[in-house]
This record gives C-alpha cells, sequence and structure tokens, in this order.
C-alpha cells in the first residue's frame, strides 16, 4: 500500500466539510488518525493524494461516501447493556411509564445505534421486565449517520462472543442460532427486529419531524464528536420530540451543561424533560 501524505491545508478541508455536514468537530489533532483511516481508502480507489479524495468526497451525490467517511474517522464500539447503571435505573422507572399510559404504546429512540446492539438491548430489557410485553406496542425509531454500520444493524446477527455475557434466560428468547460461511452466529429473532425500524439518519441536517413524541431518546456517545454549540442545539431539539418528564440517556462521559430549563439530571447520565 502506498503511503499518501496528508497536507495541512488538505486536514483544513476536511474539518470544514465534514463540520458542515454532520457537526463533527475535528481538531487539528487529529490529522493523524484521518490520514491513517483513510490511506487505505485512497489506495483502493485509485486516489493519489487527499486533495483527490476531498473531490470525490464532495461531488459524491449518494452519500454514501460521506457515511464511509464518518464511519472511519469515528469508533463504533459498542456492546449489549452498555451503561448498566442506566439499566438500573430503568428498571425501577418502568413502572412509572407504564402506569402513565392510557394506551399500551411506548415509543423510543436509539439516535446513533451502530450496528444495533442498543435498539435490541432495549426490546430484550423490555421483554424481560414486562411481563404482558405481548400486549404492548413498542416501536423503536434506531438511526445513525452511517450506512455500514446500519447495515449490520439490520441483519441482527452477532458474533457468540458478543452473546455470551448476556444471561441465559434472555439469550435464548432474544436470538436464534444460525451458521453461515462466518461460522456460527447469533440472530435476533424476527418477532423483536420487526419492532425496530432503522434509517439513516442525520442528527444535525436532518428535520426533527415526528408523528409522535418519544418515551425515551438514548443518544449515547454520540455529542462527544461535537462542538458546544452542535450540542446545546441538538439537546434543544431532543426537547421538542420528548414527551414531558421522559428521559434522555447519555453517554457516561457526556454531560448537560446548558439547558437546565428543559432538562434535569436524574441518574447515570440519565436528564428528564421537564
Amino acid at each position: 500500500m502506498v503511503e499518501i501524505e496528508l497536507k495541512n491545508e488538505e486536514f483544513e478541508l476536511f474539518r470544514r466539510y465534514i463540520y458542515d455536514k454532520v457537526g463533527i468537530s475535528l481538531s487539528r489533532q487529529k490529522s493523524t488518525l484521518v490520514k491513517g483511516r483513510l490511506n487505505k481508502r485512497l489506495n483502493h480507489l485509485g486516489l493519489k493524494s487527499f486533495r483527490e479524495y476531498y473531490d470525490y468526497l464532495v461531488h459524491d451525490e449518494s452519500g454514501e461516501e460521506l457515511s464511509f467517511f464518518v464511519s472511519a474517522i469515528s469508533t463504533n464500539v459498542t456492546s449489549f447493556f452498555r451503561e448498566s447503571a442506566q439499566w438500573v435505573w430503568l428498571e425501577s422507572y418502568l413502572p412509572k411509564l407504564t402506569a402513565s399510559k392510557r394506551e399500551k404504546k411506548i415509543r423510543i429512540w436509539s439516535a446513533g445505534c451502530s450496528s444495533g446492539e442498543e435498539p435490541y438491548t432495549i426490546l430484550m430489557f423490555l421483554q424481560h421486565h414486562l411481563s404482558d410485553f405481548d400486549q404492548w406496542d413498542i416501536k423503536i425509531l434506531a438511526t445513525d449517520i452511517s450506512s455500514k454500520v446500519l447495515a449490520k444493524a439490520i441483519e441482527g446477527s452477532y458474533e457468540a462472543k458478543q452473546v455470551e455475557s448476556l444471561p441465559r434466560e434472555i439469550a435464548l428468547r432474544s436470538f436464534e442460532k444460525l451458521k453461515d460461511e462466518r461460522g456460527i452466529r447469533y440472530r435476533i429473532v424476527p418477532k423483536l427486529r420487526e419492532k425496530v425500524t432503522f434509517r439513516l439518519y442525520n442528527l444535525v441536517t436532518d428535520p426533527f419531524f415526528f408523528k409522535n413524541r418519544f418515551d425515551m431518546v438514548f443518544c449515547r456517545n454520540v455529542m462527544i464528536y461535537f462542538d458546544d454549540v452542535t450540542r446545546q442545539e441538538l439537546v434543544r431539539r431532543f426537547g421538542r420530540v420528548l414527551s414531558p418528564g421522559a428521559p434522555l440517556f447519555l453517554g457516561s462521559s457526556e454531560s448537560l451543561t446548558s439547558q437546565r430549563e428543559t432538562f434535569k439530571l436524574i441518574g447515570s447520565s440519565i436528564y428528564q424533560r421537564l
């Protein structure tokens, strides 16, 4: 593979472009990361400079290259039942939520769902803790800006090591065992998969128009890529689509430093819509 140098002026082009398109704020210290993660891509495309790749990126009307670029420079690390303290809190909150419902409908948004572990965990959790789970109309909107990780999420197929840590009762009820050219895999059962709608979605530029308000929103380890201005605007938008009293779940390293008139801290990186 040919090692292609990333010039400062080329990196500045990427910085401005990715901020305008998806709100990601790349510090100048990330130049080495961008170069390292994209060199293979340039070689694959037969491009000889990062300026050529920039032109290729901005002229790709399909949006597929932008999706690839975002996946390359961000970290899609996730797992089932991540942020354990939040699930403990949610177990205590669930009876209050269900008791407040005139109709048995629950609407949830997993914003930045990556390869699907988060929305499927939500369903596994609800199935385990709601004795009348099958009587509830539960729908989860799961969105991400990367078509690559969304394809994995839609498939809902995971390696054995990703499932082994789950309680046996939950694993047996939630997965079907498969074998393909990749070996033994575990796929989320259709009963749960059909409750999730996956959508390619840009949290910064796409409109927040939804038929119903959400009973909870998960947006964990997404805002770490944004600057303060973008974070504040995103939180304002979440406030408009969450039902009063509903929780907003962030990642353990994230917090709200503003919007105190709209949200209050109620748990481990959990904020309640006032």
